[in-house]
């Protein structure tokens, strides 16, 4: 979807690695490596996106490093954006529709970090949950948004890991 609109592939994925959660941070090789691109398309896309105000330039000793501009005033339009191009939206509506009891949902692993790599891992905690549905829930996701959905289910939240809180029962 996002795809068709931002030609630029470098341009999605820093959209994607800054605003799927904030406190991703990067520095130029640092991104370069994990993209697997030139630091020439990754600086240019920087330059472009910071001076636009969508991303701080930020010192850290020797280096520039970069950060999402959560004061922009389409940060959370943008963040939203991104969530509806990974499909998040989807799965948290698939998730609450039949799942039992789910006190939170929370986005671990390359996601939480802001690496695009096809596969969302997703912890769902809470009590007494639907496990024969989100078997079945796994292939449905993945045909809808064209990523691999991996669910883990827990009682508690264990915060030692990157992580992500996209739901919250109140």
């Amino acid at each position: 979807m996002l795809n068709k609109l931002i030609t630029s592939k470098t341009r999605l994925r820093l959209l994607i690695k800054f605003f799927i959660n904030q406190a991703n941070r990067g520095y130029l090789n640092g991104l370069a490596s994990e993209f697997n691109e030139s630091t020439n398309s990754i600086r240019k896309e920087l330059n472009n996106l910071s001076e636009a105000g969508y991303l701080e330039k930020y010192k850290d000793n020797n280096k520039v490093g970069y950060k999402a501009n959560v004061k922009h005033p389409l940060f959370e339009v943008l963040q939203k954006v991104v969530f509806k191009h990974l499909g998040i939206e989807e799965i948290v509506e698939r998730v609450l529709e039949r799942m039992g009891d789910v006190n939170q949902i929370y986005i671990i692993g390359d996601y939480a970090k802001g690496l695009d790599t096809g596969r969302i891992e997703v912890l769902l905690i809470g009590d007494q949950l639907n496990t024969e549905y989100i078997q079945g829930l796994q292939s449905k996701i993945k045909d809808l948004i064209n990523r691999e959905v991996t669910f883990y289910l827990a009682s508690k939240f264990e915060n030692n890991q990157a992580h992500i809180l996209i739901y919250e029962d109140k």
